[in-house]
């Protein structure tokens, strides 16, 4: 049974000094540690890149351990698709401090979901006061002639020559973002911004201008967008997909509790749900629950195919 530590804190102007200092009895003792820096909780944490490693490493029975409960979630939606995933998989969750100090907030039982449920509502609504003031600072600050925001990326004529050299060369969202250090979704807003990029309805190419109906890409006709429940175990799995497509659909999913379980409700054109088929099918055939997942998912996937 191993405890591991996890933090998070939410902007770049933070630090995790103050969990660090809450938690260091267990970090002194070896508890192998992970972390989201500069992370929101506005996203969910299982789909934030140390949790997900956190769930990765950790076997039946070890427990997660945190400073506050805020730095882990902070929205019942959050908890919701949370604490089936600890449950199923046989983790606990504590607070290191404070009234709940005691309590495992992972454990299946009705008090325990109801304290969490609660827990979870009033750091939402912390949280959305929290940013409520913001605005209002930003707004006074703003009316006061104050400068808002970090610098631009990239400059005017650093821009102008990233959208002449998508439109005029052809060269790809992911080279641009090399040659200039930024990331693609910077030059994709720059070229959103200038009208240069064109997107279809169901599919970013992120690569070069004009491609959505080529290189053997189905068209809307023939790969009609359908609505699929992903299982939630299936999900987990793909959230590492190196497919863009696949972590962007899901991303945008809607997240349905099933009893002690949960599925993604996921709008997606039919050849995208088939690649997750094709991509989970090895990974989960390691496990019982995992070979059953699949199985739905894919009865499911088929179900619709025979209908379109």
């Amino acid at each position: 049974m191993t405890d591991r530590v996890y933090l998070r804190h939410s902007t770049d102007k933070q630090t995790d000094a103050r969990q660090r200092h809450a938690l260091a009895r267990l970090i002194k003792a070896g508890a192998p540690v992970y972390d989201d820096p500069a992370t929101s909780s506005r996203v969910l944490s299982l789909h934030r890149t140390g949790f997900k490693q956190l769930l990765d490493e950790a076997a039946v029975g070890d427990t997660i351990r945190v400073a506050d409960a805020a730095r882990l979630f902070r929205s019942v939606a959050d908890v919701i698709a949370l604490r089936p995933v600890l449950i199923r998989r046989g983790l606990h969750l504590k607070v290191e401090s404070g009234l709940l100090s005691e309590i495992d907030l992972a454990a299946d039982d009705a008090g325990t979901k109801m304290v969490v449920s609660v827990l979870a509502a009033v750091l939402e609504f912390q949280r959305d006061m929290i940013s409520g003031n913001t605005k209002v600072g930003v707004a006074a600050a703003a009316a006061a002639g104050k400068t808002l925001g970090r610098p631009t990326a990239l400059d005017e004529d650093q821009a102008a020559a990233v959208v002449a050299a998508y439109t005029e060369q052809g060269t790809a969202v992911k080279a641009l973002a090399r040659q200039y250090g930024t990331s693609p979704k910077t030059i994709r807003r720059i070229l959103d911004d200038a009208g240069a990029r064109e997107v279809s309805e169901h599919q970013d190419t992120d690569d070069q201008p004009g491609q959505a109906a080529v290189d053997g890409q189905e068209d809307p006709a023939v790969d009609p967008t359908v609505v699929i429940d992903v299982p939630g175990l299936v999900a987990e799995h793909l959230q590492d997909s190196g497919d863009e497509a696949i972590r962007r659909f899901l991303e945008g999913g809607q997240t349905i509790r099933r009893g002690q379980g949960y599925s993604v409700r996921v709008p997606a054109p039919l050849s995208v749900h088939v690649a997750m088929i094709e991509q989970s099918s090895t990974g989960l055939m390691q496990s019982p629950a995992g070979r059953k997942a699949h199985r739905i998912h894919s009865d499911r996937v088929t179900s619709v195919r025979t209908t379109n």
